[in-house]
């Protein structure tokens, strides 16, 4: 346990010998000792007691250059965290804990270091700790599993996780985009074919489920199959049985289904796109990944893992920061994408605000024609349109406001102002939202389904909308 813990705290506070934080490891009273001591060692864990103030978020990324992911806990009278300095401090402990408490407290935030390690989970976020004590408790059985996450998260991750903490690691795993594949090429893939079945059929040929015979598949993109093909997996998850495309012989499959979406398959259902008892079946234990926007503080740890071999390569705090304000739509992929790049263009020397810039507008200027944001949920893809939307129309009323100016007597006293309540009153993205929705539906007559589709969104969407708002 001594290797674990440093705290920061003076030594001879009548708290440090209480708790007898120095059995846990170096106990230091000023902050060029803490420098100077994780710079010698790995720590998993700093305390700190909550009086200080000069542990800030820029201290708290220097502590973290050689180890982003030590965890920062407070010891406060009574437990209670301040949420403002989040996503630099990871929670609160309190001081009555006494001895033995504070050391039941540190063996839970170990366990969970050491289970997102063997999961292959880079992180310190509580929602990610939570989905690896999910993963622990889940993957000895044989439940069928449902991972919902953006595109880019890690469901595949999640889902080798659980079958190589299963009784199946042994067998194959078997991963299949069912959203790359059409309907019928589908069905051959999973569920093979005989021969004659189709034009260019020329033998028969065993599907994938086949080929995870006592292992596990993992149908990633389920929520874009048909409601035909649909039946024939619901079939294969009751009572394990199957037809190869052209044969009336069923066959039976020893396999744990395990499937990802990042689809609203709720919306889906209603829509009568997803079957609803294909939902329940397939999601008897649902898993759900945070899109990296909501755990900024993994960002840091997450660069260092993705430069493990490029030990010259580092970042500024400004670029750090600009990176943790950025709302990364493409999730861990997009970022280890921007880590790669950077890693082939600059391979030693310091990344700066100049390149997290310029690869951002990289990032949107491919994105800006796209009719749809792919990859992600319909609610954050009816986001995304709503916040363009808002763009657009502040760009033409600067324009407007220029070519009017431009346009007036040389005696004129004063520019005319030209006034939009959506851009120029809100101060928010969610006030801007609702204001662009309430201006829309004015515009309609109240008729919500052309609102929702002026706004290019869906009526449920538009629906959880004006009730969030409360707009009638």
């Amino acid at each position: 346990m001594a290797a674990h813990v440093v705290t920061l705290m003076d030594p001879a506070a009548p708290a440090a010998r209480r708790l007898k934080l120095d059995r846990l490891g170096p106990v230091v009273g000023d902050l060029p000792q803490l420098y100077q001591v994780t710079g010698e060692r790995v720590f998993d864990v700093l305390f700190v007691d909550a009086s200080r103030s000069d542990v800030t978020p820029a201290v708290a990324t220097r502590l973290r250059r050689s180890n982003g992911l030590m965890e920062i806990w407070q010891l406060t009278e009574n437990g209670s965290f301040v949420a403002d300095n989040d996503p630099y401090l990871d929670g609160a402990l309190s001081v009555q804990l006494g001895a033995d408490g504070l050391r039941r407290h540190l063996e839970e935030i170990l366990a969970d270091k050491e289970r997102l390690a063997r999961y292959r989970m880079v992180g310190r976020s509580p929602r990610m700790k939570a989905v690896a004590r999910t993963i622990e408790r889940i993957a000895p059985t044989e439940v069928s599993v449902l991972i919902v996450g953006p595109s880019g998260s890690g469901k595949e991750l999640v889902a080798r996780a659980l079958h190589g903490d299963s009784p199946r690691r042994d067998r194959p795993f078997v991963a299949i985009n069912c959203g790359a594949l059409a309907e019928g090429v589908l069905e051959s893939e999973l569920f093979g074919h005989e021969r004659g079945a189709f034009t260019g059929s020329v033998a028969r040929r065993g599907g994938l489920f086949r080929k995870a015979e006592g292992g596990t598949i993992f149908l990633d993109e389920i929520g874009e199959t048909k409601p035909d093909f649909q039946v024939k997996l619901l079939r294969v998850l009751e009572d394990g049985t199957y037809y190869p495309v052209g044969s009336s012989t069923p066959l039976h499959a020893d396999v744990r289904v395990l499937a990802a979406t990042n689809r609203d398959l709720a919306e889906a259902i209603a829509e009568r796109q997803f079957r609803e008892d294909l939902y329940f079946r397939l999601g008897v234990v649902k898993i759900v990944l945070p899109p990296l926007r909501e755990r900024t503080g993994d960002i840091q740890p997450l660069l260092q893992y993705f430069w493990a071999d490029y030990p010259d390569l580092d970042f500024s705090d400004a670029a750090l920061s600009l990176l943790m304000r950025y709302d990364w739509p493409g999730n861990v992929r997009q970022l280890r994408n921007f880590a790669t790049q950077m890693a082939a263009v600059k391979r030693q020397g310091l990344v700066d605000t100049e390149d997290v810039e310029r690869f951002i507008e990289e990032q949107h200027a491919h994105m800006t024609n796209l009719p749809v944001v792919t990859g992600r949920t319909v609610e954050e893809a009816g986001q995304e349109l709503i916040y363009r939307a808002i763009l657009s129309l502040g760009n033409e009323i600067r324009m407007l406001r220029e070519l009017i100016t431009a346009n007036l007597p040389q005696n004129q006293p004063a520019a005319v102002e030209v006034h939009s309540p959506i851009v120029e009153t809100a101060t928010t993205m969610e006030e801007m939202e609702k204001a662009l929705i309430a201006k829309v539906l004015r515009e309609t007559g109240g008729n919500r389904k052309e609102t929702a589709r002026r706004l290019g969104i869906g009526e449920r969407t538009l629906y959880r909308k004006l009730n969030k708002y409360n707009l009638s």
